[in-house]
Order: C-alpha cells, then sequence, then structure tokens
C-alpha cells in the first residue's frame, strides 16, 4: 500500500521490481488506496509539510486481516452480481503474512449476511494454480513497464494506468490458460510434468468463438476424485 508524495529517488531494477510487486499485491479494485504524512523537516528536494509517499514497511498477519476485512471483503460484496450464488472462495498463497483459513478473527466478522466466503491456501509450489502468478501479474506488468517508471510516485501511476488499460479479454485469456492447467493436472494424478494444448485464442476471438471457460470431461474429474481418495 502506499500513500502520497515523496520525493524523486531512483530505484534499481531490483528494487522497481520489489515495490512493483507488493503494491501491486495490495491494490484493491485497481486503485491503490493512498495516505499521505506531512514531512517532517525541510531538504532540497521538498518543504517541511509536503505530503510525502509512505509505503507500509512490514506487512504482518494483523495488515492482511485488516486488508481483506475492511478492503477486498465490502468490495466484493458492492460488486458481486445479486443473482449469483453467493458463495465464494478466496486462495491466498503461502506467504507467512497470510493469515489463517479457519481463524475466528476472520471468520466472525466475515459471517454478518448472505455471502459465505470460504478461505484457501494454494496447493505450495504450484504457481500454475495461481492465476495471478500464471498470467495476470505478467500481463499487468508489460503495460506498466511501457511507462518506464524511474520514480516512486511514477510507479504507482504507472500501475494504475496499467490496471485501467488492462483488456477484459486478456484477463479471460488468463482464465482460460488457468482452466487448462487444472484439467491437465488432474489427467497426470498431480504434478507440473505437462504441456498445455494450444488453443489458437487470438484466433478464435477473431472469429468470435473464444469460450469464456472449458469443458472437463466427468471421467477425468472422477478418475482424479478416486486418486486423492486412495492416497488418504
Amino acid at each position: 500500500m502506499a500513500m502520497a508524495k515523496q520525493p524523486d529517488k531512483h530505484l534499481t531494477k531490483e528494487q522497481h521490481q520489489t515495490l512493483f510487486e507488493a503494491m501491486l499485491k495490495q491494490s484493491i479494485d485497481g486503485k491503490l488506496k493512498k495516505g499521505s504524512e506531512p514531512a517532517r523537516r525541510n531538504s532540497k528536494n521538498r518543504q517541511v509539510g509536503t505530503l510525502e509517499t509512505k509505503p507500509i514497511l512490514s506487512v504482518t498477519k494483523d495488515v492482511t486481516r485488516s486488508c481483506l476485512i475492511d478492503k477486498v471483503l465490502p468490495a466484493i460484496r458492492a460488486k458481486w452480481p445479486s443473482y449469483s450464488d453467493k458463495t465464494i472462495f478466496i486462495q491466498q498463497d503461502n506467504a507467512k503474512p497470510h493469515i489463517g483459513v479457519d481463524g475466528e478473527e476472520f471468520l466472525q466478522p466475515v459471517s454478518v449476511d448472505d455471502f459465505n466466503f470460504h478461505m484457501f491456501f494454494q496447493p505450495p509450489n504450484s504457481p500454475d494454480l495461481n492465476v495471478l502468478d500464471l498470467g495476470y501479474f505478467r500481463a499487468i506488468q508489460t503495460l506498466q513497464h511501457q511507462e518506464s517508471p524511474t520514480t516512486i510516485d511514477e510507479l504507482v501511476n504507472a500501475l494504475e494506468k496499467s490496471f485501467d488499460e488492462l483488456a477484459p479479454e486478456s484477463l479471460n485469456n488468463v482464465f482460460l490458460s488457468f482452466q487448462s492447467c487444472m484439467i491437465e493436472i488432474m489427467k497426470i494424478k498431480g504434478g507440473n510434468n505437462y504441456r498445455l494444448p494450444h488453443m489458437s485464442k487470438q484466433r478464435l476471438e477473431r472469429n468470435g468463438e473464444l469460450p469464456i471457460q472449458l469443458h472437463c470431461d466427468q471421467d477425468i474429474v472422477q478418475e482424479a476424485l478416486m486418486y486423492i481418495q486412495l492416497q488418504h
């Protein structure tokens, strides 16, 4: 999470990448939530009282829980279609600051309406099962790099602009790849020793034939479930 105006500071390539990923993962509804803190003393770059961008230096479980309860879930409730099933699954990776999937501090405040939220951890060592790592970050980062930002504030603006310009068709392609990964993983009974079949998405899109979801043969699902049961 970033906050509002800092003196110009040129970033190394590593700092640029780290900051980009941190801000992107903490963005809500595509907009980085900014706050501000006035500078306490004069410098050659700004006068005392000038608003400075202040990132969160340490993301803890409390920060993650607060972000989910106060920002992510209200955004979901506000945008969720009234006619849709309100059972929602939230997947998080295994980073230490992420909260437990059955913690009362999370479950109690979210169980106050018709929505039924479930929290899950991403299977470890399985980047193909994280739709963000699979393609979303790459898609938005490509747009962001076109701006070539050199300061923190320029990077924030480029990130927001990149999200706004990301076409829904690009997101659909990412989710199609995600579904294809899941199907191939079930076919081989787990693991990552598989190759994704080419769908020719661009050709299908030009012809108006690109689907929004893939069909999975019921036999594949049943065989995968039986295999899991035998492992236990």
